[in-house]
């Protein structure tokens, strides 16, 4: 597992996010004994929105990071800062009951709500921009997302606006939708630079960030032990953040949760500049897209006018042969106009997604705590994670422990045949779609 995932890592170096960014020197490894209150493993989006909330409370925070500050899946995601979850709240429904499924579907609009709250209280410049289509290809597509439509409205009183047929032209000019909807919460950002954001503020708080500290043993008590190769942290609580990187640093860690998430190869590319007007006529709204498909395109512009395209998934853990061209006839396939258009960028990595899709928050022990599973919606909830995790050890617990009552099942197959076992699964959905 370690050896794919760094063979992922070395992709996404090459990600438009990182030609974008100016990134500080970088940062220490930790080295020698030392004690503090809390340790969170991993510097993405949870784990610095937790070591904020944390350090704002007056706690002593450290943060170990295996590779670079938002290496993972929080410096080159698609940027899409959704509501919602990926299992959908009808799972919610199904294991909580409608009263905690819309307890937890207004967290996610509070998730969204957190990274408005971010970018003004830390200056955080990261292009953000509102705006969100969700489209379908097929017409048995459009009967699904008009349903889900209709229930986040009628259920959660949350309204999207509904257009299809010759209204489609108006929100994105592509040949392959039929019907589509449009809300204003939704809407996408700079992840990297957001990402960069967070470590800025987390470090005027006092937060020690260390890099190239991957974390080799987790030994519980009272007090809990962190170790790497060059040092033992004792703390009085643990939050575990490196997601689907968790297994990577060794049995040791937190073995009990590994089985509960799979890590997926997601990739994209970037287009060269496109023209203004260009820009402006695919997509008048500058919105953020995604179908609805099991195996999804998902879309956007860049504050510099590229599109900035995802649209091919591995469940293999091999990066797919021939990428840049596959991804590019995805491309061109929903967009003709773009036949031309140069791919500057190509880049990709794993996230971690869960069983039913729902996010796995929960504790190891009565002072470690984890965050993982976001499956694909990790832009917002990981900083809704992060808070909430914060208020559990400041003992203020309840959102917590809603999403800890959510039930998830080990991906079947065991260590060795689970990544096969997924593979020919989603082989099974990729073909009822082209079907």
């Amino acid at each position: 597992m370690a050896t794919l995932l760094t063979s992922d890592t070395q992709l996404n170096r090459f990600s438009y996010y990182e030609a974008s960014v100016e990134r500080g020197p970088a940062l220490a490894a930790v080295v020698g004994d030392r004690h503090t209150d809390v340790v969170v493993v991993g510097a993405g989006f949870a784990g610095l929105s937790a070591a904020i909330d944390l350090a704002a409370q007056g706690l002593r925070v450290v943060v170990l990071e295996a590779d670079k500050v938002c290496s993972g899946a929080s410096g080159r995601n698609g940027g899409q800062a959704i509501v919602g979850y990926a299992c959908g709240q009808g799972e919610l429904e199904r294991q909580l009951g409608r009263q905690d499924a819309r307890h937890l579907w207004q967290l996610s609009l509070d998730a969204v709500d957190l990274i408005d709250q971010r970018i003004a209280d830390h200056r955080i410049d990261c292009d953000r921009r509102r705006g969100y289509i969700y489209v379908a290809d097929k017409d048995r597509k459009v009967a699904v997302l008009r349903d889900e439509v209709t229930a986040l409205s009628r259920d959660y009183c949350f309204e999207c606006r509904w257009f299809e047929g010759g209204d489609v032209d108006h929100w994105i000019d592509s040949k392959r939708y039929v019907a589509g909807a449009y809300e204003d919460k939704s809407g996408h950002l700079h992840p990297l630079k957001y990402g960069l954001g967070l470590l800025a503020a987390a470090q005027r708080l006092g937060v020690q960030v260390f890099e190239h500290s991957p974390v080799v043993d987790l030994v519980h008590g009272a007090r809990a032990q962190v170790k790497t190769q060059q040092a033992t942290i004792s703390a009085d609580f643990v939050v575990l953040a490196a997601n689907c990187t968790l297994p990577a640093m060794g049995p040791r860690v937190a073995p009990a949760i590994a089985p509960r998430i799979m890590p997926v190869g997601t990739y994209m590319v970037a287009t060269e500049p496109l023209d203004a007007a260009l820009v402006h006529s695919l997509i008048p709204t500058r919105s953020a897209v995604c179908d609805n498909n099991f195996v999804l395109d998902y879309f956007r512009f860049s504050a510099d006018n590229r599109l900035l395209f995802g649209g091919e998934v591995s469940y293999t853990t091999h990066t797919p042969r021939n990428l840049q061209a596959f991804m590019r006839n995805k491309m061109v396939g929903i967009f003709p106009q773009l036949g031309q258009a140069r791919i500057a960028y190509t880049w990709g990595g794993f996230v971690d997604i869960s069983m039913n899709r729902a996010p796995d928050f929960g504790r190891l022990a009565t002072n470690v705590y984890y965050l993982q599973g976001f499956s694909g919606h990790g832009v917002a909830l990981t900083g809704l994670a992060g808070r909430m995790v914060s208020q559990v050890i400041t003992q203020q617990a309840s959102s917590f422990d809603v999403f800890a009552k959510l039930q998830h099942r080990p991906f079947p197959g065991g260590a060795l045949l689970r990544t096969p076992t997924l593979a020919v699964g989603m082989l099974y959905h990729r073909l009822r779609e082209w079907l």
